[in-house]
């Protein structure tokens, strides 16, 4: 058997769906947004990485090439560079930028890592001999050949771990298109469904509204024939629809016990005319009296046998009555249970 739904339940269905589908999109939307705020940050500071190496490599040629002990903007670029790989490899909550997301970045921060420890210790190295009094040029050419080396190398490998973040980025940018994309489909074909749904139940409605139209604008109520709903229709339509065939069976009982009754009546009617017929023309026609009293006798059968019929009729109308009574009181009932 088929289990059919209430119309309540279809709606409260498809608008539960349709709330939690929504809310998913927009907490998943709003989320995967926060997300990528981060994800800037967080390339905004790897791509900074690269302009301090950079900076700090110009800041070594300066101080080398003026003869200068001001190294203030080379320890402010060399402090900023380190904050930021902090930042990078163990997050900052204040600054909004999140834990590692891959192992393949977190890889090539301990790449960059090391080759920053290296690049920093040449750095000291080369303020330790500047400001050094004596006169160690052969040193000072190898640190400085040493700082320009590492800083290519630094800087490519800083490049590497931008361009990592980036495509992270891009991914979960393409990913919640894609989500927002099939988010879409989805409540599309949830529409398509609930529309179909709602037509559905419009057209089981419009259906059973033609059929009480028909009903009450019938004047010829003998074989009404029962209200037919499908399977499919939903509970409610189908319990009315039983109530009103019940309705109409009782009906049909009660004119078909009323036709037979009148039937009844109409033999025990003709039966009766005919004895006076014959009652008639056995008073003009016979005058032996023996023949009378036979005629009689076979008269007196005939209404015996027509009384019988007209007690019949009698208790078919009784019934009839009966009947009626049962349908008044379902009605009265049912009116009852509808108040």
């Amino acid at each position: 058997m088929i289990k059919t739904k209430k119309i309540s339940t279809k709606i409260k269905f498809i608008g539960a769906l349709l709330i939690f589908l929504i809310t998913s999109v927009i907490a998943t939307t709003i989320y995967l947004n926060q997300q990528n705020i981060k994800d800037a940050l967080t390339i905004n500071i790897a791509g900074k990485q690269r302009m301090l190496t950079q900076k700090i490599a110009k800041n070594v040629f300066y101080i080398n090439y003026d003869s200068t002990q001001n190294f203030t903007e080379l320890d402010e670029a060399c402090d900023e560079f380190a904050n930021g790989l902090s930042i990078l490899k163990n997050t900052d909550n204040n600054k909004k930028v999140l834990a590692v997301p891959t192992n393949e970045i977190s890889t090539q921060l301990i790449v960059v890592s090391n080759l920053w420890n290296s690049f920093y210790k040449d750095v000291q190295n080369f303020k330790v001999i500047i400001n050094s009094n004596k006169n160690n040029e052969a040193k000072l050419k190898e640190i400085i050949l040493s700082i320009y080396k590492n800083n290519t190398i630094l800087l490519d490998n800083v490049d590497k771990l931008v361009a990592m973040y980036t495509k992270y980025s891009e991914d979960k940018t393409n990913f919640i298109k894609t989500f927002q994309y099939t988010s879409g489909a989805i409540l599309f074909l949830l529409f398509a469904y609930s529309l179909m749904q709602l037509k559905s139940i419009e057209s089981h409605v419009n259906s059973f509204m033609k059929y009480s139209k028909m009903l009450v604008k019938s004047k010829n109520i003998s074989n009404l024939a029962p209200l037919k709903v499908g399977s499919e229709s939903e509970s409610e339509i189908i319990e009315v629809s039983d109530t009103i065939n019940c309705f109409i069976k009782k009906i049909n009982l009660a004119v078909e016990y009323s036709n037979e009754a009148l039937n009844q009546s109409e033999k025990a009617s003709s039966k009766l005319e005919e004895l006076t017929d014959e009652f008639d023309t056995i008073i003009n026609k016979l005058k032996n009296k023996s023949l009378v009293t036979k005629h009689l006798n076979n008269s007196e059968d005939i209404v015996i046998e027509s009384t019988e019929e007209l007690i019949n009729s009698t208790k078919k109308l009784m019934n009839l009555k009966k009947e009626l009574e049962k349908l008044t009181k379902s009605c009265q009932d049912l009116k009852n249970q509808k108040v």
